[in-house]
C-alpha cells in the first residue's frame, strides 16, 4: 500500500484543487490520498469560508480518502509552523510514502536548494537576516536581502520566493530535510489564477478571487464554473445557514478579547511582540473592523497577513509558550479525524498499526485515550484549543445566521461511500 499526503486548506475547494487530487496519486504511484487540513481558522489569520466539515465532505467527494484536521495552533502560524506541523503530522503517521504539493515554480531541485539553505542557515546568513530584521525590514524583505548577499548563486532565482506557493513547498521540504523524513516530495505546476488574484480565470480561478467575488457580489450562481458540482451543492445547501464567514465577522469577539487584555497588554499571545503589544493598546480604540484594524496596524516591518495572524490568536488564546512546548515535544499529539471514505478503513487499519501518535475519530473517546500518551497534558491543551476554536467560529456563524449551535463534541466525523 501506498500512500500520499496533501498539505491544505480548501477555502474553499475549486477546480484547481480538483485537477491536484486527480493527478497526485498518478504523479505518486499512490493507492491513497491523505489531507490535513486547517480546521475553521486558515493560516492567512482569518475564517474559513464554510466549516471544516463542509469542506472535509468537498474533498472526499473529490480524490482524497481520509482528512485529519492540523491543529489550531499551526493552522493559524507562519509558513514555517504551519509546514513543520503538517509534516510532523504526516511523518509520525508511519504509513505515508510522498507529499505533493502545488507551486508556482514547479522545479522540485530549485525548491530544495532553498529549504536546504534555511534548514543549515549559516552564522554569515543569519547574522545578516537579524541585521535587516533590526533595520526595520519586514521578515520576506529581510530574507531575502540576507539571500542575495550571503548566497549570490541564489540570485537569479530569489523570485521564487515572491510566490505562496513555493515559499510553503520550501517549509515542506525544510520540515522533511530537519526531521531526516523517509517522506518523498513531489511537486506538481500550479495551474490557473495565482493565488492573490482576485479575478477570475476562465474555470481555474484562485480561491481568493472566489472569496473575493462572494463578497463583493453575494451571489453563489457567480463561482458555478469555478469549482466542482459536488462541491457547488454544499455551498448551495449551506448558503446564508451557516456561510459564508468573512474576516469582518469575527470582529466583535476580537475587540471584546482586545478589550479584555487591553491593561496587561498582549505578549502572551503567539507572535505579539511588545510593540505590537504597545501599538494594539494605543489603538484600540480606532478600532472599527478587524480588516480595518490590520490596516492600521500595518506597516513596513509588519505586513497585513502577520497582524491578523496575530489578532487571531488573541481571539482564539493561542499562547507563545506552549506553541514553543508544543514544538519541543514534536509538534503534535494526536490526529483528529475531519472524515473518511468507508471504502478506506484499510488506512486507518495501517495508521493503528505504525504511528506513534493516536488516532482520535471521537471527542467523547479523547481524555481516556490522551492519557495514555507521553504528554498527557499538552495534549489535552492542544486538543481543546480545536476545540475552542471551532465553537468560537459556530457562534460566529450563529450569530451571523440566527441558526443553531452545533456543539463540536456532537459533530460526527463526516463519511461517504
Amino acid at each position: 500500500m501506498k500512500t500520499v499526503g496533501v498539505i491544505a486548506e480548501y477555502n474553499p475547494f475549486h477546480n484547481g484543487h480538483k485537477h491536484q487530487l486527480d493527478k497526485i496519486k498518478e504523479i505518486t504511484h499512490s493507492d491513497y490520498c491523505i489531507v490535513i487540513m486547517s480546521g475553521d481558522f486558515v493560516q492567512r489569520g482569518e475564517p474559513a469560508l464554510i466549516d471544516k466539515y463542509s469542506r472535509t465532505k468537498m474533498a472526499l467527494l473529490n480524490g482524497a480518502d481520509l482528512v485529519l484536521e492540523l491543529p489550531v495552533y499551526y493552522a493559524t502560524s507562519s509558513a514555517e509552523n504551519f509546514a513543520a506541523g503538517a509534516i510532523a503530522l504526516l511523518d509520525r503517521l508511519g504509513i505515508v510514502n510522498s507529499i505533493c504539493f502545488g507551486s508556482e515554480c514547479g522545479d522540485l531541485s530549485v525548491l530544495s536548494t532553498f529549504a536546504k539553505v534555511f534548514a543549515d542557515e549559516s552564522d554569515a546568513f543569519s547574522e545578516v537576516l537579524r541585521q535587516n530584521l533590526r533595520d526595520g525590514l519586514s521578515y520576506p524583505v529581510a530574507r531575502n536581502n540576507a539571500l542575495t548577499s550571503v548566497h549570490k548563486e541564489l540570485t537569479e532565482y530569489t523570485d521564487v520566493l515572491s510566490s505562496p506557493n513555493n515559499i510553503l513547498g520550501i517549509e515542506y521540504m525544510k520540515s522533511l530535510y530537519r526531521r531526516n523524513s523517509k517522506i518523498i516530495p513531489f511537486t506538481n505546476l500550479r495551474v490557473g489564477g495565482s493565488y492573490h488574484d482576485t479575478n477570475f480565470v476562465k474555470s481555474m480561478s484562485s480561491a481568493t478571487a472566489i472569496r473575493h467575488t462572494l463578497e463583493q457580489m453575494d451571489n453563489l450562481l457567480l463561482i458555478a464554473n469555478q469549482v466542482p458540482s459536488s462541491v457547488f451543492q454544499i455551498l448551495e445547501k449551506h448558503f446564508r445557514v451557516n456561510c459564508p464567514i468573512y474576516p469582518q465577522d469575527i470582529s466583535l469577539p476580537l475587540k471584546y478579547k482586545l478589550l479584555q487584555h487591553s491593561k496587561e497588554g498582549y505578549t502572551e499571545f503567539a507572535d505579539v511582540s511588545a510593540d505590537l503589544s504597545d501599538k494594539i493598546q494605543k489603538q484600540l480604540e480606532l478600532f472599527t473592523s478587524f480588516p480595518n484594524f490590520c490596516d492600521s496596524l500595518k506597516s513596513k516591518d509588519m505586513t497585513y497577513t502577520r497582524i491578523s495572524r496575530c489578532l487571531l490568536h488573541i481571539l482564539l488564546n493561542i499562547k507563545r509558550d506552549s506553541l514553543q512546548t508544543f514544538i519541543k515535544d514534536d509538534f503534535v499529539y494526536y490526529a483528529r479525524i475531519l472524515g473518511l471514505k468507508q471504502s478506506s478503513t484499510e488506512i486507518l487499519n495501517a495508521i493503528k498499526k505504525n504511528a506513534t501518535i493516536p488516532l482520535l475519530p471521537k471527542l467523547a473517546d479523547a481524555e481516556n485515550i490522551l492519557s495514555n500518551t507521553p504528554y498527557p497534558e499538552h495534549a489535552l491543551e492542544m486538543l481543546n484549543s480545536d476545540i475552542f476554536a471551532a465553537h468560537v467560529y459556530d457562534s460566529v456563524a450563529t450569530n451571523k445566521f440566527h441558526t443553531y449551535f452545533p456543539n463540536e463534541y456532537r459533530r460526527q466525523i463526516v463519511k461517504i461511500r
